[in-house]
């Protein structure tokens, strides 16, 4: 077999020949035979001659080859209490059966149709069924307010909203149908209806143009797979965050099938019959790439997780869906390790559950710290694997490849390119970087299959926002360098870089050195405003359970070793003088720490609660400390 570099070479040096031969590892309806469509840049198509369908690739070829008995998606929710599975030829049927209700209620190839539910399984069944289709389907996070959910709805223009009752977030019953009934109303693009699945936790009460999921399923006939062009699209998910007209990052059919399909096996180690847990939600990419398409697309099985981290009920239940589905690659974000590591910073839950299939543990979503990193190595004694990609990217941009050959692990950094990445450093004047010294983080274009080829009907902001920087290059709005051997060092977004005294330093840096100390949970660092030296940096960290910080003099003490070990670690350039021991940082949904939230308040702006906030009251008690009243 061939090694890593051989590979990465021949995808970069031929990457026509490299992606057709990776595209035959699917059904088409028409056979591609031409790989990329480069007339107009930066609008670049791949397989533009090809067509399929994408629901068929992850479902009906694995039933026509005779492989409908294996278990394609398992359903667990220690927030309900159930579990349930399914059989490729039993999901096939229901998505099949699903799309016969999207049909019946007009949905044909090109509408679309949004999807806001949780975390059952009819949520990856109802983006299945508009696939078969031919349907592009955009997942709103379950739970999203009614604003947010309707300046969606107006972007995309669906026929049809799928929809729940309600959610279940922890140990809180979220009722869905009065947020999209609200969302529905200052909408100025009506859909012309809503399909509400009923769960016994709440049930809605349904009104003129809202139909019953279970009533209607069981009336449809099932539909047949609806080829459509590679280059149609297969969603369009909006990006966490946005103000005022969202970013619809548009995802291709043909390209996103085929990336799915290689990275499967040569990234992540999973083939058919074997397991993946990916524990993120369907609304975040991670979700549409690892828990949905890519797993099927490889004839894997699934898990489907209803629950948290931690406190449902307890930092075991990720041991005990590894047990349970003998998973071999389990796959979250470092924000869900350093949850079980302040809960359970000795990792006494493993003892309690058989986790010897577990091979890898792939980690991506925001910056690995290196004690994470660390914690979660000595514990497992496997394979800690970071990677690095974005919802724009579809999947990784680097990684360490653990199907084709497992690579020296460096703390810190996601390893390598993946293959068609063409990954440059380049200075504020566009010169390339030397290796180890800081910049912008770009690809050269064009990019690879699977990553987005526009923005919902917006070229010109896609070209804006994402091409102009750098001629002939993607700007990933993420700073950092690479090294001497190539691996890739993300230190954080540009934004996340501070100027202090004129000197350019990482927040993300800073933050390596606060979570190396053995108190600390995790921590984040920004870079405030400062008349003398432009911007300082405030460190800000949560303290692992069972740690005393009550105990006389502990916070100064405390305070005192964090800014020496900065000192030491980084220099007194870095001027941390101001940590703050706080009991929880505001997250997003998906994990990823609000620094610039959190800067804008310590700056003294009024900062609009971000829609995509997990959880409101820890900003409003960290806005006090954040503004030092």
């Amino acid at each position: 077999m061939a090694g890593y570099e051989e590979i990465f070479r021949s995808s970069v040096e031929d990457p026509a020949g490299f992606w057709l031969r990776a595209a035959e590892t699917l059904d088409w309806h028409v056979t591609p035979g031409t790989a990329l469509d480069d007339s107009n840049p930066p609008f670049y198509r791949w397989f533009p001659d090809g067509e399929l369908n994408v629901a068929h690739n992850a479902l009906d070829r694995h039933v026509d080859a005779g492989h409908g008995d294996r278990t394609a998606l398992v359903y667990d929710s220690p927030v309900t209490g159930s579990r349930r599975s399914y059989s490729y030829a039993e999901l096939r049927d229901e998505v099949a059966r699903f799309a016969g209700v999207l049909r019946d209620l007009g949905v044909t190839r090109g509408d679309r149709v949004v999807i806001y539910m949780p975390m059952v399984p009819e949520a990856a069944i109802a983006m299945l069924a508009c696939a078969r289709l031919g349907a592009v389907h955009s997942v709103v996070f379950g739970g999203f307010a009614a604003k947010e959910l309707a300046v969606r709805i107006d972007d995309a223009g669906p026929k049809v909203v799928v929809s729940a009752s309600c959610g279940i977030e922890g140990k809180r019953v979220i009722e869905y149908k009065p947020l999209l009934d609200k969302a529905i109303e200052l909408a100025d693009r009506k859909p012309d209806a809503t399909v509400i699945l009923q769960r016994e936790q709440a049930t809605a009460e349904l009104g003129t143009i809202d139909v019953d999921w279970a009533e209607a399923a069981a009336k449809a006939t099932p539909a047949e797979p609806v080829p459509v062009r590679s280059t149609d699209p297969l969603y369009v998910l909006y990006t966490s965050g946005t103000t005022g007209k969202p970013k619809g990052v548009v995802r291709d059919s043909g390209g996103y099938a085929t990336a799915l399909a290689w990275s499967m096996p040569n990234i992540y180690d999973v083939g058919a019959g074997e397991t993946i847990f990916t524990a993120s939600d369907v609304g975040w990419v991670v979700g549409h790439s690892y828990i949905v398409y890519g797993p099927l697309l490889a004839g894997a099985t699934t898990v489907l997780y209803e629950g948290k981290p931690v406190g449902t009920p307890d930092a075991g239940q990720f041991w005990r869906v590894v047990a349970e589905n003998r998973v071999t690659s389990l796959f979250t974000a470092p924000t869900a390790f350093r949850a079980i590591k302040k809960e359970d910073p000795q990792g006494t839950f493993t003892t309690q559950h058989d986790i010897s299939s577990l091979k890898y543990l792939f980690l991506a979503g925001e910056r690995l710290d290196p004690e994470t990193y660390r914690w979660a190595s000595e514990l497992l004694g496997i394979p800690v694997i970071d990677h690095w990609w974005q919802t724009e990217t579809g999947w990784p941009i680097a990684a360490n490849p653990a199907g084709i050959e497992l690579l020296e692990i460096k703390p810190g950094s996601p390893t390598r390119p993946m293959p068609g990445w063409d990954i440059r450093v380049l200075g504020e004047k566009g010169a390339p970087a030397e290796p180890g010294a800081d910049g912008a983080i770009v690809a050269r274009l064009p990019l690879p299959p699977g990553a987005f080829p526009t923005l919902w009907n917006d070229d010109e902001r896609y070209v804006n926002s994402y091409m102009k920087a750098f001629d002939g290059y993607y700007l990933t709005g993420d700073g950092g360098h690479i090294d001497a051997d190539g691996y890739i060092f993300v230190m954080g977004r540009t934004d996340d870089v501070i100027n202090v005294a004129g000197h350019r330093l990482s927040t993300g840096g800073m933050e390596e050195v606060l979570a190396s100390h053995a108190d600390v949970a995790e921590c984040a660092v920004i870079g405030v405003a400062d008349t003398m030296k432009g911007q300082i940096p405030r460190g800000f960290v949560v303290l692992k359970s069972g740690v005393d910080a009550a105990a006389e003099g502990y916070e100064e003490r405390l305070r005192a070793e964090l800014v020496q070990l900065v000192r030491d670690q980084i220099g007194a350039v870095a001027s941390l003088k101001d940590v703050a021991i706080v009991p929880a940082l505001p997250k997003t949904r998906s994990g990823k720490i609000l620094r610039k939230t959190m800067r804008g308040i310590a700056d003294g702006a009024d900062e609009a609660v971000p829609s995509t906030i997990d959880d409101a009251s820890v900003l409003d008690t960290l806005r006090p400390i954040l503004r030092r009243e």
